[in-house]
């Protein structure tokens, strides 16, 4: 078993000869972040049920894995009246790792998802299985709702999406944002802050940023000190100045 990697303040990514960060490519590689583009491609485009639009909007929305989303039960969105709860509720008992029940708030991006998708009426489940498979009394299949994103991702010509690219994506949009890491934990679920920072992306810009801020630490050169100042005082400025 590799060794874990010390925290050292630098967040690693597998990056490939040319610097750039490696893809998923055929299971191999990282699970690709999506830009905004290819998310609105997704939605749009690359699938057209309200069903599935609502299983991508609660991965990307709550950042959780597509085992969670895929166990969710419709009391778990969905109060008695039928109505989008204020907060999406991850038992523990279907957490990796079962370590608590988390409590995500919905945005109002995934509220309107939820409320035009309708679950059906004969199964507990929020994403039950096919009405004509023999899951039909039971939730859908991990394995099939990755076929439904990998099939969507073709559609839209996008590639590098694994299980795991919403939930990245998720992570390293509010992390680009400025939040504590701390606070991400709390709505990624994860044991510790050395496993969150294995899913965020660090962009070539940010890097050169943190290096061109180092230009602060130039020193002044000796010959700058000790020099004459000249100041110009025209006509015009002892006018406007009086």
């Amino acid at each position: 078993m590799a060794k874990p990697v010390p925290w050292t303040g630098i967040i690693r990514t597998r990056r490939g000869v040319d610097g750039t960060a490696t893809l998923k490519i055929d299971r191999h590689g990282r699970a690709k972040i999506l830009s905004l583009q290819e998310i609105q491609l997704l939605f749009s485009q690359g699938v057209d049920s309200l069903r599935d639009k609502a299983l991508f909007a609660v991965m990307l929305y709550t950042a959780c894995r597509v085992n969670e989303a895929v166990t969710l039960l419709k009391r778990d969105v969905y109060d008695t009246k039928g109505k989008v709860r204020a907060k999406i509720i991850f038992r523990k008992g279907h957490t990796k790792g079962k370590l608590a029940t988390r409590a995500i708030p919905v945005i109002q991006e995934l509220r309107v998802r939820l409320q035009a998708y309708k679950p059906r009426d004969d199964s507990p489940w929020l994403f039950p299985g096919n009405a004509d498979h023999s899951r039909a009394n039971n939730h859908l299949h991990r394995d099939s709702a990755l076929w439904i994103l990998r099939v969507a991702c073709k559609e839209v010509g996008v590639e590098g999406v694994s299980s795991h690219s919403f939930r990245r994506t998720a992570l390293t949009s509010m992390s680009n944002a400025g939040i504590p890491l701390r606070v991400i934990q709390e709505i990624s679920g994860h044991r510790t802050l050395d496993e969150l920072y294995k899913y965020l992306e660090v962009r070539e810009d940010q890097i050169l940023g943190a290096v061109s801020s180092l230009a602060l630490l130039a020193p002044v050169s000796e010959d700058d000190f000790g020099k004459p100042v000249f100041v110009e005082v025209t006509d015009n400025s002892v006018k406007e100045s009086c």
